[in-house]
């Protein structure tokens, strides 16, 4: 149960600690970390256990990112030190991408972890799965507004997308901390939001609170040096809030908290989210001392439209990738001309088949990260990596893909040449890697809601005492 002084906190002469374990479940920390933080008696266990920057893969397949040991390590400090101190934990985007397949691995984890370690607590779970029923509905009155790219969502788009998550805000949150849940496991979630709800419930400012959500996010990360793999402490009061360090050698400075409010945001004082802006316009970091940093001026607008986020995947075909090296500047400097070449060549090859599929080339030492929008066209190492990626409707064509381009490719004869053995360089034996399904992103729009019994909402008693 959760303690009443807790739940009794007055914003006006009480400060509100949180306790940001890791920047995501499974991510881990630190003990001695953690131990520091349940000294100060925190009155928030909150962690984000989820994201889209692995990719459109882990929630398309329904699957997490985050090893399950790791998810179950972090979770057995978690539950333990909160539910036996009375202290309510919340969590969201629950194994990774947040749909129910996610959530139901997360809640099987918990409950395992309750049952070993024989504690009682009201478990709240919040789904935010959106019904493809209501979201063609959607489609057809031309209420989905795309978020960066044209809008060429389509009917059978939305009917191949296997999951669609909407980004909650605190609202749903709430309800169930009113109704006295010790835990909460929700599905996707706006990442501050598990932070904020509770201090925003008991009366304390929205803007400083989503703030501090904001930068508690990523635990550690907003430190210097920064890390996500240890836990951060915001001490919320009237008019600011202070992140305090819990590992020695760390501290945070005015720097690092600015930089981290940024992150991840196109404009860097109008921060957009469900229902509302977080303005900073004003906001002011500073330096108290002891690598505790203090933030003042921050504000909420609430928007004319309670807006979220949809995130959505479909599968695309198969991939099979291969990864060699080279390490000849003839090669090297006729890079380009060479994979032009022997994409013509597969494709002939190919055509002839009547095998279709796409064929890429990450070449790594000349602009493997940034792709076409690398700003210098040359390579200037001595050696390079090439990662020849195929993808067809099947495993079997992006099998035969990648391996007709990895021979073709290996036994091209280039101008120059001087060595006929061979081309690259592969680190592995068999050389092609088949990696399964393939997802792309099918669905990333903004819906308007006008309530949140959008929502599904499930209570239930976890007792293994």
């Amino acid at each position: 149960m959760i303690r009443s002084d807790i739940l009794n906190k007055n914003p006006e002469k009480d400060e509100f600690k949180i306790l940001s374990p890791t920047a995501i479940l499974g991510y881990g920390f630190p003990e001695k970390s953690f131990l520091n933080a349940m000294e100060m008696k925190p009155d928030l266990i909150a962690v984000d256990a989820g994201s889209t920057d692995p990719g459109p893969y882990y929630l398309g397949a329904g699957v997490s990112f985050t090893d399950r040991l790791g998810v179950k390590r972090d979770l057995r400090y978690i539950l333990t030190h909160g539910v036996k101190n009375g202290i309510p934990i919340v969590i969201g985007s629950a194994g990774g991408s947040g749909a129910k397949p996610h959530m139901d691995w997360c809640e099987k984890i918990i409950k395992e972890i309750a049952m070993e370690e024989k504690l009682t607590f009201k478990l709240g779970k919040i789904y935010s799965d959106i019904d493809k029923k209501l979201l063609t509905e959607k489609f057809k009155n031309q209420e989905l507004i795309p978020l960066g790219i044209p809008n060429v969502l389509n009917l059978d788009d939305i009917e191949k997308t296997t999951y669609v998550v909407a980004q909650i805000g605190v609202e749903p949150f709430i309800e169930l901390l009113k109704e006295g849940c010790d835990v909460i496991l929700a599905g996707r979630a706006y990442d501050p939001a598990c932070f904020a709800s509770l201090p925003i419930m008991l009366g304390y400012d929205r803007g400083l609170a989503i703030h501090l959500g904001k930068i508690l996010e990523c635990a550690a990360i907003a430190a210097s040096p920064g890390s996500g793999s240890d836990c951060a402490f915001g001490i919320l009061k009237k008019d600011s809030f202070i992140l305090v360090p819990l590992n020695e050698d760390r501290i945070f400075t005015t720097q690092s908290v600015a930089a981290h409010s940024l992150y991840e945001k196109s404009d860097p004082v109008h921060l957009p989210g469900p229902g509302g802006e977080l303005n900073l316009e004003d906001v002011q970091f500073l330096d108290i001392g002891n690598g505790m940093v203090e933030v003042k001026g921050s504000k909420y607008i609430k928007s004319k439209k309670n807006m979220v986020k949809l995130e959505g995947s479909k599968k695309v075909g198969y991939r099979t990738i291969t990864i060699a090296g080279s390490h000849d500047p003839v090669m090297i400097e006729k890079i380009d001309s060479v994979i032009d070449k022997v994409k013509e060549r597969v494709n002939m090859l190919l055509e002839k088949e009547n095998i279709k599929g796409d064929i890429f080339f990450h070449v790594y030492g000349k602009n493997g990260v940034m792709g076409r929008l690398e700003p210098i066209n040359k390579a200037f190492s001595y050696e390079i990596g090439i990662l020849i990626e195929a993808i067809a409707d099947t495993q079997e064509n992006a099998n035969t893909i990648c391996s007709l381009t990895r021979s073709t490719m290996l036994h091209y004869g280039y101008e120059e040449r001087i060595s006929t053995a061979g081309n690259l360089a592969f680190p592995f034996s068999p050389s092609d890697i088949k990696a399964g399904e393939v997802y792309i992103f099918s669905i990333y729009h903004l819906m308007e809601i006008t309530d949140f019994s959008l929502f599904k909402k499930e209570i239930e008693i976890v007792n293994y005492c």
